[in-house]
């Protein structure tokens, strides 16, 4: 009886889920020029507090010097109920990892989000869809209390259906399966731009 109460506790074992930050796998070779252009937010899971909550799209850029930039627009609700797009700028810091940056928002937006999150690529094939991931708190067992996390695709209308194993399985890696809300492209910014 022992060794069935053994074998199944190893069994679970071998199916639990490695939640640490400190272990999650990024983007191998990661390339910011072929990853600069237009992404759109197609899926999200959302951090602690005020967050852009649709027609999220980013545009990332790579200056000759190879530094990356972001702009990113979304609909936003602020005291309650005012609602607006939100046009959010950022600058990223290199880290020992290609794919991890570390983001700064700055103006306005910087008061809307902490000021300064991680940005990591954790998978991309840079012509279709891009899994991004933030944790902006770390639990003292190594897991994340507070983290965001956007699926991106080049294309408004959402992944293509050969995509869509491949991000499933990133979402799972992530321990965020069954997280994500959908991301609606009903054209507020662009209605509602200056």
């Amino acid at each position: 009886m022992l060794r069935y109460v053994v074998a199944l506790c190893l069994l679970a074992l071998s199916w639990a889920q490695d939640c640490q930050v400190a272990n999650i796998q990024v983007m191998q070779n990661f390339d910011r020029t072929k990853y600069a252009g237009n992404w759109y937010a197609v899926a999200k899971k959302d951090p602690e507090g005020l967050f852009l909550i649709d027609n999220v799209v980013a545009q990332f850029t790579v200056d000759e010097s190879g530094v990356m930039e972001a702009r990113a627009k979304g609909r936003v609700i602020i005291l309650n109920n005012w609602e607006l797009c939100a046009d959010m700028y950022a600058t990223f810091q290199d880290t020992v990892d290609p794919a991890k940056f570390k983001m700064k928002y700055w103006g306005a937006t910087s008061y809307l989000q902490t000021g300064n999150d991680e940005h990591w690529v954790i998978d991309t094939d840079y012509e279709n869809y891009a899994v991004h991931y933030s944790c902006r708190q770390v639990d003292a067992d190594g897991t994340c209390l507070d983290s965001y996390s956007f699926i991106f695709s080049r294309h408004a209308g959402g992944l293509r259906p050969e995509d869509v194993p491949t991000v499933t399985q990133k979402k799972r890696d992530l321990c965020l399966y069954g997280k994500y809300r959908r991301v609606d492209h009903n054209g507020f910014c662009e209605a509602n731009s200056s």
